[in-house]
């Protein structure tokens, strides 16, 4: 798969990258809610739940896709 098309799908994401907001950490779009927050806050065993309910501008939708998005990636990688 190229570059370009692996772009392409990032871009349709729920996330923003601006330079203007956190340095031009990834954030869920509409928030100033890190992607990395969401990955750190279930490696430390909290549920999506919990994360959703500390950060309430970040939607369920948002972040299952982020999820779904990284499993596929996951999964890709894998089977090259």
């Amino acid at each position: 798969m190229s570059k370009f098309v692996e772009r392409k799908r990032v871009a349709r994401l729920p996330v923003t990258v601006d330079a203007g907001v956190l340095g031009g950490e990834p954030v869920f779009a509409g928030t100033r809610v890190p992607v990395k927050t969401l990955f750190e806050h279930l490696e430390a065993n909290c549920t999506l739940d919990e994360f959703l309910e500390w950060f309430p501008t970040v939607s369920r939708a948002a972040a299952v896709e982020v999820l779904m998005a990284s499993h596929n990636l996951t999964i890709e990688k894998a089977r090259r």
